[in-house]
């Protein structure tokens, strides 16, 4: 787990260097600017660490239920070459899935305006000189044999976790068991469910301003808050939490007394 959480990382870092530092160098200079040559290279790192995140996110599961479900067989199904092989089909279908996404998008005539804060794939379809429905096609195909595929093998994986972990006679090993999968479920719900917010929104209620929330939503939040969900696992970090809320709570008490002296 702590290998696969170490590539986790670098992906999410990887993910919120792509499109944050632009943006906020746009914000500071009052710009709206990107050049072609930095675009085509956005969208590209954009869909890649974001299909890899999902692979990663996908072994994890197979991780746990393994550790769960075939605890005596961990050792044999996930040693050290076992792991550096998903890991290296994950960051792998990431790069397909971007190669297809980013070839698909090219060249670029019809206009030069996107309404996020990124070069988003879907949107630079629109700019496409070519036939944007087949593309639009493609790239809709190519998206759900990833997602979908992904999603159905996490799902069928936490089944059979819960369907373990309900049969454990003892209540300890159940909070053990469910206090090891937590972590990753919320963090894989967090992922899918606004990326589906992002993907199921309705046109007719569709704005610049809401589109540009969902965006931040989808492509900001999870690699921004997974760090936090799996530190919570650490005591120590937690302790130092609980440390801080409690100094913050004594401020705040100490102003809203001193303000009632005055």
């Amino acid at each position: 787990m702590d290998f696969f959480l170490l590539n986790l990382t670098l992906l999410d870092l990887d993910c919120i260097s792509t499109t944050l530092p632009k943006a906020m160098a746009n914000a500071l200079w009052d710009t709206r600017d990107i050049s072609y040559a930095g675009s085509a290279p956005q969208c590209f790192l954009f869909v890649f660490l974001i299909s890899a995140v999902y692979s990663i996110h996908t072994m994890m599961s197979y991780d746990r239920f393994i550790a769960i479900c075939k605890p005596l067989r961990y050792g044999s199904l996930l040693g050290s070459r076992a792991c550096a092989t998903m890991a290296a089909a994950a960051w792998g279908s990431g790069f397909l899935s971007a190669v297809l996404e980013t070839g698909n998008t090219l060249p670029l005539c019809q206009g030069n305006a996107l309404d996020l804060f990124f070069c988003e794939s879907p949107l630079i379809l629109k700019l496409s000189c070519s036939n944007s429905y087949l593309r639009n096609v493609w790239a809709v195909v190519t998206a759900i044999y990833l997602v979908l595929g992904c999603f159905v093998f996490i799902l069928f994986s936490y089944v059979q976790i819960f369907k373990a972990v309900l049969r454990m006679p003892s209540e300890q090993g159940r909070h053990k068991a469910f206090c090891t999968c937590l972590p990753h479920l919320a963090v894989v719900s967090v992922f899918i469910s606004t990326a589906m917010v992002a993907v199921l929104i309705p046109s007719s209620i569709s704005s610049p301003s809401l589109d540009l929330l969902v965006s931040f939503l989808y492509s900001v939040v999870p690699p921004a808050v997974n760090p936090f969900i799996y530190s919570m696992r650490n005591k120590e970090l937690k302790g130092a939490l609980r440390k801080v809320i409690s100094q913050v709570f004594l401020c705040l008490k100490a102003v809203s007394q001193t303000q009632g002296q005055c």
